[in-house]
């Protein structure tokens, strides 16, 4: 921003300086608002903006006010575009608080400063904005009404500003436009309306002058009668047949300028709502819109189209919907819909989608929201509707709108009326259309989307009846499992019979949407405005009506009855007699499990409830894969409820128990591609849990076995194609079309890929190389005297045929290894995903049952998944299997806060496992598998050791107690009885072997912070290891593992429970007395820092000895360090030990506790002192040559310095030394202060000063240290 001008004010005797830069001097504060409002940040000006009103209100001075006013208007045409906003908006702040200030004045004043002719050409752009901006002040005042001359001046320039297109653009039209809708009809027709004329009558001219007259006459319609509008334009309307032309040609031009915003230009709104005004929106519409805009096939007309048509939506009556709906709009709408699925293409499908939400909130009329819908789903390509069947907008519909929407969708499904639809056909579409029933075709997409859109009407978030979810739910069923043979009034569905029979691919998508209805079932909330519902609405419980019956239920209820009436409906796939026989057997057990949950209310029997009736729904899509499911599952029930069985009869060896059973059916459903299969699994496997066997638990962990993909024949492979099918029958129309519009690419792509697996096959074969010679024997080709001229032309085009052939069954044979190829990944991915839905299980096992010893089998199985996974190729499937298989046994099993507490006969076992992890954990390769390993085996000793022995187990009698308390005395008795039934000794030998390894081995895959982790959480392991420790802290493998001796030996004597254990003082001096001379020897050792692990290890050995002397000193040990000090001694001398500053630190931290001080470091100032000579290069300056240097000067300056101690001779030194400290030093560190170095080191100045000038002063207080340090060493050296 420029400078602050200064102002002149008028005298005035408040203020104490009455010059021309009073306000200047008088507070800096004030002028630091202008800069404020010129900043870029809106907080920053609008923050600045209301500080100044506070101020001027506060103040209440004329200059004060005078100055805010130029200065405001001076910056209305500031060269930065961010300031001008806020000076504007400022000076429109101050002019509606001060209502003294007259407007035409400051009019006048803004016209002055921002003069157009008198500028110069550069600035021609600012005083134009300045202009504008300034006018805008005015208006935004909200005072320009009452002026009226101050209004016609600002219309008069906003009027010339006009022309100036090139800067402004069309904002002042813009601005008029505001303003005359602002302003009231009496004022508009008394001074404007004769200012404007001249624009109103060119009208058709340009976009802005049309809207300005299309405000006029809605805001004005007094003043711009018929009348007025004939004298004007020649016509008493706006929308006529003689005006269509013209109106199309200034649409074109707005639709032109409002390109690169998308966004409808105003101009286009309210010349729809004068066409709606006047009568004549049919014109309007069909002539200007789709005769004129739409013609012309350019894309701001296509989309100035489609925006008039969501703008229109509020503003139309019922039949005027109904011609936009079905018009070519809609139709040229459709055809981008489905055109613009290519990456790069711009889509206007969201937008149009914000149109429609936006008039479906705000419309009461539940006919209009109607009309609308269907207008929408009418629009299809080739029977398909574009809009999507999952639609968000469906949620604002009035529920007696939706109501009529879903019996349109049924009626539309049973007798689809293709014609009705607004149909159309893309050119790509056209090009490959292949000779097929269109009709049909057009009936089959038409009724899958309408499947797919009542299911997500059901899933949507709007408000819903019961009644509605299950008349949905009840078509779905009947038309994917059953067909009409006879109608009757029990159902109704059978009252209206399709009008196209439905055909195979019809019922599968009906069968495939209604099991993702179920999904949408099972978490929907309970609906209703019942206290009930309400109740359990807070209760967060989903999938249940508000009598508690589960939607399923329902369903299942009405299969029934549906089943019972043969002679009325007939199933598409009937049951057999076993079939059936399950089927009922299923409805009995049903009601078997109600009776008990009404007595007992367990959760237990809702989830095999659940459970079973979603196996028995399933009888209707997959009938024979279900049937033998479905016997299992209901055997398995009986046996687990039938509670006097299980007491009469023994358990025979060769039938699997119950709980195996059901584990095979949940795993079963688990390989089948469905989230609600998953859920009911998952919440099913959480209520048996408490009755796991060891053989069901085996059975899941055998699918995530390794070594049984291989041979694994599971229902994963089989669910591919069902899957795929699923996958198809859910595409929407996006979909569809993408696929058709990238045909050409894809099959462009598959033949590189084709061609690259051609290239990437491994050599020629050599079968097929034999085979080819022998058909080029057999023609002769290979003959060596005879030449390609001797051979007849039927030999040739004999062979020629034979090598073709040759040539397919080869390529045949490489296809077949690409398909068996593609097969097997597929095979691989369902197979791993499988794996990824079984892990759920074994989640809900360790957080239901980790008190149960089986969840020692758990173990190996999920370390040998690790491994596998962590070995193999990682893709995102791989990784993602493997974080989840990390995170279930790290934090639901290791770190388990619960666990077996009665561990029984398996302590030997638990034993003998613990041991084999700590091996695997120290042979490993790879540090984070050894870490799994490791965690597991302090799971373990956590087990073991929280567990109690049998004989301790039993209460003991108080006297009892006394005795064994006074007999176990000792630290070590206590400390053995704290272990539980852990074999210390056993499991000491392990981790000792362990951390002998890991100290004495050079490459090992365990870590000091496993062992730092074992300390921590099981502090009786510190003694038995203390030994290994000690030792190793110089026969360690390398400065590394030395290192890490010395750090797991502090935190190990850092603990507590280590002293305790001690039997004895002299034990526990003892040790540290080892410590302390492993150590020394350890520093002894050390010659040299060439690398960062020597630091490392004497940097332990520091850390650890600063442990060891305090230890000494507060306990008052007897342990001599006298030898200690003279190694620490020689360490100092050591090249290359003062490198680091944390060795550094350290090191004199204990030579301090030994009662050595650390000497001071001499200063850097007396180094000069020795090395004069050094002088001329340490103040040697960069850009310029000071005058001590030139030639002519070198040998005089430095006598005449010399005499400058005197204080006689101030004077001169003070000239003497101007030029040079003064002009030379203080020119280059402040180069911007004027007058300050050259003026006061030519004038003279006192003795004390003899260095220079004020600007020498100056620069010693800002300056750096090292030029102070320069001029101190000058004195000294000169006078030397």
């Amino acid at each position: 921003m420029e400078a602050a001008p200064t102002p002149t004010p008028a005298p005035s005797p408040t203020l104490p300086h009455s010059g021309p830069r009073g306000v200047l001097q008088q507070n800096r504060q004030f002028l630091d608002f202008f800069w404020d409002i010129a900043k870029p940040q809106q907080e920053l000006r609008l923050a600045a903006t209301e500080s100044l009103l506070r101020y001027l209100r506060a103040s209440e001075q004329e200059d004060e006010l005078k100055y805010t006013l130029k200065r405001l208007i001076e910056g209305l045409g500031a060269t930065r575009e961010a300031a001008r906003p806020g000076f504007s908006l400022a000076l429109a702040q101050v002019l509606q608080f001060f209502e003294e200030i007259p407007l035409h004045a400051v009019l006048q004043q803004i016209k002055e400063k921002h003069n157009l002719e008198r500028v110069k050409k550069k600035l021609f752009r600012n005083a134009a904005f300045g202009n504008f901006f300034g006018v805008l002040s005015l208006f935004q005042s909200g005072r320009l009404a009452k002026d009226k001359k101050a209004l016609l001046e600002c219309v008069r320039l906003l009027q010339s500003l006009a022309q100036h297109h090139a800067h402004l653009r069309d904002l002042p039209r813009k601005t008029l436009v505001d303003i005359l809708s602002e302003i009231p009809e009496a004022v508009f027709e008394e001074v404007l309306f004769s200012a404007l004329q001249t624009d109103l009558t060119s009208a058709f001219s340009t976009p802005e002058q049309l809207h300005l007259l299309l405000v006029g006459i809605q805001k004005f319609p007094g003043v711009l009668k018929p009348s007025k509008l004939k004298i004007l334009l020649g016509s008493s309307a706006i929308v006529t047949m003689e005006n269509i032309p013209r109106l199309v040609k200034v649409l074109k031009t707005a639709a032109r300028s409002e390109k690169k915003d998308r966004n409808l230009p105003r101009v286009g709104l309210d010349l729809l709502r004068v066409s709606v005004k006047e009568g004549a929106f049919e014109l309007f519409w069909k002539e200007a819109v789709e005769n004129g805009l739409l013609k012309e096939k350019s894309g701001p007309n296509s989309y100035m189209c489609y925006r008039l048509l969501g703008s229109a939506l509020p503003l139309l009556s019922l039949d005027q919907l109904q011609i936009v709906l079905r018009g070519e709009v809609m139709r040229h709408y459709g055809d981008h819909v489905v055109s613009a699925q290519l990456p790069d293409r711009f889509k206007f499908a969201p937008e149009m989608e914000t149109y429609v939400n936006s008039f479906l909130e705000g419309c009461d009329d539940p006919e209009k929201q109607l009309a609308v819908m269907i207008g929408f789903s009418t629009l299809t390509n080739q029977g398909y509707p574009v809009v999507p069947s999952f639609w968000k907008v469906v949620k604002h519909l009035q529920p007696v709108a939706l109501l009529k929407y879903v019996d349109w969708l049924k009626g539309m499904f049973l007798r689809p009326d293709v014609d009705c639809c607004l149909d159309f056909t893309t050119s790509r579409q056209k090009q490959n259309q292949e000779k097929v029933n269109m009709t049909q075709h057009r009936v089959v997409r038409l009724r899958k989307w309408i499947i797919a859109r009542l299911v997500s009407i059901i899933d949507s978030q709007g408000k819903k009846e019961e009644d509605l979810v299950i008349d949905v739910v009840r078509f779905c069923f009947f038309h994917a499992f059953f067909e009409t043979q006879k109608p009757t009034s029990e159902i109704p569905e059978t009252k209206s019979l399709p009008s196209v029979p439905l055909d195979g691919q019809s019922h599968s998508t009906a069968a495939n949407l209604f099991f993702s209805l179920l999904q949408s079932l099972n978490s929907l909330p309970v609906l209703g405005d019942t206290v009930e519902a309400a109740a359990l609405r807070e209760k967060h419980i989903h999938g249940v009506t508000a009598d508690r019956n589960l939607w399923i239920y329902l369903i299942i209820q009405y299969a029934s009855v549906l089943l019972s009436h043969e002679k009325h409906v007939k199933a598409v796939t009937p049951f057999t007699a076993e079939q059936r026989a399950a089927w009922d057997r299923m409805l009995q057990s049903l009601e078997n499990l109600q009776k008990k949950e009404k007595e007992s209310r367990s959760m237990e029997i809702f989830a095999f409830q659940h459970l079973l009736l979603l196996v028995g729904i399933h009888l209707f899509k997959t009938p024979a894969e279900t049937q033998d499911l479905l016997n299992d599952l209901l055997n398995c029930i009986e046996r687990a409820f039938d509670k006097k069985s299980k007491k009469k009869k023994q358990p025979d060896d060769e039938e699997p128990e119950w709980v195996e059973v059901i584990v095979e059916i949940l795993l079963s459903l688990l390989s089948q591609p469905s989230l609600l299969m998953r859920r009911v699994s998952k919440s099913v496997f959480g209520r048996i849990c408490p009755y796991m066997s060891k053989k069901a638990l085996h059975l899941i962990l055998n699918v995530l076995d390794p070594e049984q993909d291989q041979d694994e024949e599971s229902a994963v492979v089989v669910m591919e194609e069902t899957d795929k099918k699923k996958k198809t029958l859910l595409e929407d129309t996006n979909e569809e079309e993408s696929a058709d519009s990238d045909d050409d690419d894809s099959s462009e792509e598959d033949g590189e890929e084709d061609r690259e697996d051609e290239n990437n096959n491994e050599g020629v074969d050599e079968n097929f190389r034999n085979q080819l010679m022998n058909v080029l024997q057999a023609g002769n080709a290979l003959g060596r005297d005879k030449s390609d001229e001797d051979v007849d032309d039927e030999t040739m085009l004999a062979l020629d045929e034979n090598v073709s052939a040759l040539f397919a069954e080869q390529q045949k044979r490489i296809q077949a290894k690409k398909d068996e190829k593609e097969k097997m990944r597929k095979e691989k991915i369902l197979r791993r995903d499988f794996k990824i839905k079984v892990l759920d299980l074994i989640e809900v096992f360790l957080a239901k049952q980790p008190e149960n010893p089986l969840v020692f089998d758990i173990i190996e199985p999920l370390l040998l998944v690790i491994e596998r996974s962590m070995s193999s190729d990682s893709d995102k499937q791989e990784q993602d299997f493997l974080q989840k298989t990390a995170d279930i046994f790290t934090n639901h099993l290791c770190r388990a806060k619960q666990y077996c507490r009665s561990v029984g006969d398996l302590v030997e076992d638990l034993h003998a496992l613990l041991e084999s992890l700590v091996k695997r954990a120290s042979k490993h390769t790879d540090s984070a598998l050894a870490l799994y390993y490791f965690s597991a085996s302090l799971y373990l000793f956590k087990v073991l050791k929280g567990n109690v022995a049998r004989e301790t187990a039993t209460p003991l009698s108080p006297s009892t107690k006394k005795r064994k308390n006074s007999e176990g005395s000792s630290a070590q008795t206590d400390q053995l009885s704290g272990t539980g039934i852990l074999d210390l000794k056993r499991v000491t030998r392990v981790y000792q072997e362990a951390l002998s390894g890991f100290l004495t081995r050079r490459k090992s895959a365990l870590m000091g912070s496993m062992f730092l982790d074992l300390f921590n959480r099981f502090p009786v392991m510190c003694k038995p290891l203390i030994d290994t420790l000690v030792k190793s802290i110089t026969a360690g493998a390398r400065q590394h593992q030395q290192a890490q001796a010395c750090m797991l030996l502090q935190k190990a004597l850092q603990t507590r429970d280590l002293k305790l254990s001690m039997t004895a003082e002299e034990e526990w001096e003892e040790l540290i007395r080892e410590s302390t001379n492993q150590i020394t020897e350890s520093l002894k050792a050390v010659s040299e820092f060439k690398v960062k692990v020597d630091q490392e290890k004497v940097i332990k050995c520091l850390e650890l000895l600063n442990f060891l002397i305090k230890t000494v000193n507060q306990q008052k040990l007897n342990v001599e360090l006298a030898e200690l000090s003279q190694a620490l001694q020689a360490l100092s001398q050591q090249e290359g030990f003062g490198k680091s500053v944390r060795l550094d630190s350290l090191y004199w931290n204990v030579m301090k506790l030994l009662g050595f001080a650390r000497p001071k470091k001499e200063k850097a100032v007396a180094r000069p002192e020795h090395a004069p000579g050094a002088e001329p290069l340490k103040r040697k300056k960069k850009g310029f040559l000071p005058a001590t240097k030139k030639r002519k000067n070198r040998k005089k300056a430095p006598p005449e310095s010399g005499r400058e101690a005197g204080p006689e001779n101030g004077a001169e030194s003070g000239r003497e030394a101007g030029p040079e400290g003064g002009q030379a030093a203080a020119r280059k560190k402040n180069r911007k202060r004027k007058g300050g170095a050259g003026k006061a080191g030519a004038e003279g100045s006192s003795p004390k000063k003899a260095k220079g000038s004020h600007g020498q002063e100056t620069q010693g207080k800002q300056g750096k240290a090292k030029k102070k340090k320069k001029k101190a060493n000058k004195t000294p050296a000169q006078k030397a």
